[in-house]
């Protein structure tokens, strides 16, 4: 697969802008490899309803001008609907248990949350960061925008926010012990 390539499936599955310098560690290749393949993937993206945008540190992919109607009126209907129950649930842990993995959302939930966290992410109700803890994924986290929605200064002000925080820490800490003393069973039935 060639470099171009490669940086189109980095760009799509990162969802996101990525730096450069970034890009250009993960397919071990030099600035000057980076900026040449980039020109490919520009030309080959050329006549697509995709296109690719940089600056002189970052580069993204993003819809091109001729589509750009279609996919803003399509995400102006997404918007429109309600974000359910699974979005309150997920907003509620994000809320009250603080910046939370993927895994940890949907392990409390017990189901997958990643269209929820998409749904969310995309109204602004919720943003991601890396985890300083493990560069493989990303914690999720309340938005500003979100609680000055909600008409407080920070997480703690919201109703019964001890309570809740304790029970979901709680939660997750008894089912820890429970994962961990299964875990130990199943290590000793398996000698």
């Amino acid at each position: 697969m060639d470099l171009a390539s490669k940086i189109h499936a980095l760009l799509f599955a990162e969802g996101d802008s990525l730096t450069l310098k970034k890009l250009a560690q993960f397919l071990d290749c030099d600035q000057a490899e980076l900026l040449g393949a980039l020109n490919v993937l520009e030309q080959t993206l050329k006549n697509t309803p995709l296109t690719v945008v940089r600056t002189d540190k970052e580069v993204a992919l993003a819809v091109s001008a001729g589509i750009r109607d279609t996919v803003a009126a399509a995400q102006l209907k997404e918007q429109e609907r309600e974000i359910g129950d699974a979005g309150l649930e997920v907003l509620t842990i994000l809320l009250y248990d603080g910046p939370s993995t993927r895994a940890d959302i949907d392990y409390i939930r017990g189901v997958n949350s990643s269209s929820t966290l998409r749904t969310l992410l995309s109204r602004g109700l919720a943003e991601r960061a890396g985890n300083p803890e493990d560069g493989r994924e990303y914690l999720y986290r309340p938005t500003v925008e979100l609680l000055a929605h909600l008409g407080v200064a920070n997480t703690e002000k919201l109703p019964d926010y001890d309570t809740i925080a304790r029970e979901l820490k709680a939660f997750k800490s008894k089912n820890e012990i429970f994962n961990e003393n299964a875990h130990s069973q199943n290590d000793g039935n398996s000698s």
